[in-house]
């Protein structure tokens, strides 16, 4: 068979373009069928058809899960990892529409635990000399950038992780470097950078840490079977003692006191 003889895909049966074909380990696949795979899946070259089958059926199966997921927390400000705390599932994507994304939702016992990574890069500030070259400040002088994401881990056929940008690229922060290690993320260095906004970079450090505390509690409560703290029943009130009939030294009635009060003549029983 010639490069350039044409192809078909071997899921819908239709006329695969110059450069839309999406090789398997033993066939073809047109991207109007790819685009239906997991996002996050990402082995379809070493695939087979067999494979490639069951996990379409797989994803058509999904639609309905999705339909029936009910939203009961949503946590992230670009891609968004949104709970069904009564259904005990989640699901990440950064599609408003959820119908047609068809997000994976997973139980809660498939998540395994969360990853946080800070990407940090620097852009080293030069001045010019008095013959009008660039050299360096002394001590150096750099602006910082800095890219957030968390991966969730998990246990699914298809896939092993879910992993997405907690910030939108890079987050310029100038000459401030972020020095802390906050408390589960990594910090990686590269090397560039520029403009200020802290802000945003101290939000998506509190958004990324909500996102692994609740992949954590969906984890813990899938291994004790206990609800999670969003569904936990309310204790019952305590039982009210009835109340005893008392003298009024006032009236000498014989009265149930309300607010401390005799309840014919309103003197203030102790």
């Amino acid at each position: 068979m010639g490069l350039f003889d044409k192809k078909y895909c071997d899921f819908c049966g239709n006329k695969i373009g110059l450069l839309g074909n999406k090789k398997l380990e033993d066939g073809n696949m047109c991207k109007e069928c790819a685009s239906k795979l997991s996002p996050w899946f990402s082995e379809r070259r070493h695939s087979t058809k067999a494979d490639i089958q069951q996990q379409l059926s797989y994803r058509e199966q999904n639609k309905a899960a999705v339909a029936a997921f009910h939203v009961t927390r949503t946590l992230g400000k670009y891609t968004k990892l949104y709970i069904d705390d009564n259904a005990r599932k989640f699901m990440v994507t950064s599609s408003t529409d959820l119908a047609k994304a068809n997000p994976d939702v997973l139980d809660f016992a498939q998540a395994l635990g969360c990853d946080l990574d800070i990407q940090e890069s620097r852009n080293e500030l030069k001045q010019k000399d008095a013959n009008g070259r660039l050299v360096s400040y002394n001590p150096p002088r750099y602006e910082y950038s800095y890219y957030l994401k968390a991966k969730i881990r998990v246990s699914n056929p298809y896939f092993d992780d879910m992993e997405f940008g907690v910030s939108s690229g890079y987050i310029k922060t100038g000459e401030q470097q972020m020095t802390a290690n906050p408390n589960g993320w990594n910090i990686h260095t590269t090397g560039f950078g520029t403009n200020l906004r802290t802000k945003e970079y101290y939000d998506c450090l509190n958004i990324g840490t909500q996102i692994k505390d609740a992949v954590d509690q969906m984890k813990n409560a899938a291994a004790s079977g206990f609800p999670m703290r969003n569904d936990t029943p309310a204790p019952a009130p305590a039982p009210v003692a009835p109340k005893e009939p008392v003298i009024c030294p006032f009236c000498g009635a014989k009265t149930v006191p309300e607010n401390g009060c005799c309840e014919y003549c309103g003197s203030r029983i102790e």
